[in-house]
């Protein structure tokens, strides 16, 4: 499992990866988390969960991605691990994180929601999954 930022003009990309969907969903947003603070310093005492339904798979990312972008701002909390499971194009979720504290997060940006731009949730040739789409920052 791993996680990447890609360039996209003033916004940024987030790749997660995994050896299932589930995995590259959960990857895709600890990307999002890394863009807003250091993930390493962000601690998981506090857990909120979460579901999501679309159509698709790559329409259920954006949402799932929104609704943790959602729950950072109405909770004003970080998150740093993240459990999702999932059935079809419905996915249920636990998020991990504490309350934000500018003093010891440093927060770099907001990101201010998922969209549909660069999507893309399939298998890549080695068999992985790659979840991936640009942050509006």
């Amino acid at each position: 499992m791993s996680w990447e930022h890609f360039e996209h003009g003033s916004d940024i990309g987030v790749r997660g990866i995994g050896r299932t969907v589930e995995e590259a969903f959960e990857q895709a947003a600890i990307a999002l988390m890394a863009v807003v603070a250091d993930v390493s310093l962000i601690g998981h005492s506090e857990k909120v969960e979460v579901r999501c339904d679309a159509p698709d798979l790559e329409l259920l990312l954006v949402s799932w991605l929104n609704a943790v972008i959602y729950e950072m701002a109405v909770r004003k909390m970080l998150f740093s691990r993240f459990k999702v499971a999932m059935s079809g194009c419905s996915l249920s979720a636990v998020l991990f994180g504490e309350s934000a504290d500018p003093e010891r997060h440093h927060a770099a940006v907001e990101a201010k929601g998922a969209t549909v731009t660069a999507l893309r949730v399939a298998r890549d040739p080695g068999g992985q999954w790659v979840a991936q789409c640009v942050i509006d920052v």
